[in-house]
């Protein structure tokens, strides 16, 4: 018998998401993925200084703000024809990089790991094995597989004393964001010493997290929301005189940082992101849509002037890759991007049938959902319109973007890299190549990339230190800064690889001012809903042949979204007037 499952609203990610999936037999046949807010920021920016984009569009979200910066001043220039210099886009790949680095832990431990990871198993385990199991895990990964130092923190006495937290944070019933997960399930298979370890890095990399983020701070001046992102460049000098300025003992304090950044990904994350996925390789079957989309990335770090988007001299290379003819590699081009709202709460004045191109694109609402007066419903009209996320295509076919495509698009690619980790993870976990296409997979990559990054960005920063000392303390390229010095009418597009996925800002300048502007941002791609030609959006198509063991506790559901982690917004708790929280997985 045919249930229909809600999940409204799927919390741990940024954002309002709601999924409502049918599940026969135990598995998942069919699924929807709804973004329940709208904000229209693209309307807000209309008539404004192109100059200026960056610093609005970084008000999209809390948590990404560095990318939507990047993105649209990327954008700009690339609409006036304008090279900022090495020194600009070495400083642009550190901030972005650690940003990633950052990101993914926090994804790891805060956002996804409580779907695999038991916490209340965690309140039954030996400290003393726990000792034992965590000395093992860091000598066979951090030591012998990566030639870095073991965890410091691995001692009977630390397990104990964290134990001890928990116990007495469960103790006071005020459990907060930990309440309504589903403790217990029969899905969780960690034995409670792996539980105990897990939590016990849950809440270290909560103030690793808070330190490696000041370099933020020292190359933007605040975090979030940094403030020295320029189009043409950066906005931060470098004066080896200056305490105002980028010098010696501000380089010096970032390459510590950026070490420390390195080792807690080396001696801690990657670990234990291993030692988890062996046992779950189940999930390597899991989540990979089948075939029903591609996965694309435009590549992103120049390392010299003037690479661009398209440019094979970006050291992250583009490209798209097909589960069926996987590792041949396919170009990608902007002007091959359109967006449906067939089945989204926006109109197009020429049908709703027909994609846009972004650089033509238009948002206009048209909601025909339901009402808010009407109070609680039961589900969407799916057959209509039924979520305010548009639905991206790539030459008319659905993408995944974010960790796992870039993976794969590198490994394609030669990336020599991404080649020694992807068949390291491999190996190690014993799992063929196609198992990278799943839930695990994504969540691999994921790993795989912060291991790399973590290790680029010293390259970068030891870039930055040796193009200063030859001289060149250029930062801006401030030639066109003038709109007297620009066209009458101008086009550009900028691409960034963010932590989720890729990130593009499409602009078109008249009279020096925004005519009009458009975003696809990564959970635009990934959760997208049906498009004219009903194919699903790559959410939906991934939960298609998940099993599940309780539909009254679909921790499988959120295992798979969250392997996405999906940015829709600025994430709340629906309550209603009598402060009831809405909430809910229903089932029919």
């Amino acid at each position: 018998m045919a249930k229909k499952i809600v999940v409204d609203p799927l919390t741990r990610i940024e954002g309002h998401l709601r999924i409502e999936a049918v599940v026969e037999n135990g598995v998942i046949k069919d699924a929807w993925s709804s973004s329940t807010m709208w904000r229209g920021i693209e309307q807000i920016l209309q008539g404004r200084d192109p100059r200026e984009l960056w610093y609005w569009t970084q008000r999209f979200c809390g948590v990404c703000t560095t990318v939507h910066s990047i993105a649209s001043v990327r954008a700009v220039e690339d609409a006036l024809d304008i090279v900022p210099p090495l020194n600009a886009e070495l400083i642009r790949n550190i901030i972005i990089g650690i940003q990633a680095v950052q990101d993914h832990v926090i994804h790891f431990y805060h956002l996804h790991a409580l779907d695999w990871v038991d916490i209340t198993s965690a309140l039954e385990a030996d400290p003393a094995k726990t000792a034992a199991l965590a000395k093992g895990v860091s000598k066979k990964y951090a030591v012998d597989v990566l030639g870095n130092r073991p965890y410091a923190k691995n001692s009977e006495q630390y397990f104990e004393t964290i134990k001890q937290r928990v116990a007495a944070f469960v103790g006071t019933k005020r459990l907060g964001p930990f309440a309504n997960a589903y403790w217990g399930h029969k899905a969780y298979k960690l034995p409670a010493e792996a539980n105990l370890m897990a939590v016990a890095h849950y809440l270290e990399a909560l103030d690793w997290q808070r330190e490696v983020i000041k370099i933020h701070a020292l190359l933007g001046s605040k975090n979030p929301h940094p403030q020295t992102f320029l189009v043409g460049g950066m906005a931060i000098p470098i004066d080896t005189n200056s305490q105002n300025a980028i010098n010696a003992d501000m380089l010096a304090h970032i390459k510590e940082l950026l070490v420390s950044a390195k080792n807690f990904v080396e001696q801690v994350y990657v670990p234990d992101l291993l030692a988890v996925a062996s046992f779950y390789k189940e999930w390597g079957s899991y989540g990979g849509g089948d075939g029903a989309f591609d996965f694309i990335s435009f590549g992103d770090f120049p390392t010299t002037t003037g690479a661009r988007f398209h440019d094979r001299g970006l050291w992250l290379k583009p490209g798209r890759v097909t589960v069926a003819d996987f590792p041949t590699l396919h170009e990608v081009k902007a002007e091959d991007i359109t967006e449906y709202v067939t089945h989204s709460w926006y109109s197009y004045k020429d049908g709703d049938d027909k994609g846009l191109n972004p650089l033509s694109g238009e948002t206009t609402q048209n909601y025909t959902g339901p009402s808010p007066g009407e109070g609680k419903y039961d589900y969407l009209d799916t057959d209509g319109k039924y979520s305010w996320v548009k639905a991206p295509r790539y030459l008319d076919r659905p993408a995944e973007v974010g960790p796992l495509a870039r993976c794969l698009v590198a490994y394609a690619n030669g990336q020599p890299e991404y080649k020694a980790v992807v068949d390291l993870v491999l190996g190690d976990l014993n799992i063929p190549a196609t198992a990278l296409f799943s839930t695990l997979g994504r969540t691999a990559a994921r790993g795989i990339e912060t291991l790399i990054y973590a290790a680029k960005n010293l390259e970068w920063l030891d870039m930055l230190i040796a193009n200063i000392k030859t001289g060149d303390i250029r930062i801006h390229a401030g030639e066109k800064w003038d709109p007297s010095t620009w066209p009458k009418e101008a086009r550009g597009v900028g691409f960034h690889e963010a932590p989720r996925g890729t990130l593009s800002h499409w602009v078109n300048i008249r009279d020096t001012k925004i005519a009009n502007f458009q975003a696809v941002v990564p959970s635009t791609w990934n959760a997208s809903p049906r498009d004219a030609k009903k194919q699903r959006g790559p959410y939906e198509s991934a939960l298609i042949g998940t099993p599940i063991a309780d539909a009254e506790k679909p921790i499988e559901i959120l295992r798979t979204i969250h392997s996405y982690d999906p940015c829709l917004a600025c994430a709340v708790h629906l309550l209603d007037e009598e402060g009831n929280e809405v909430s809910r997985v229903k089932v029919l």
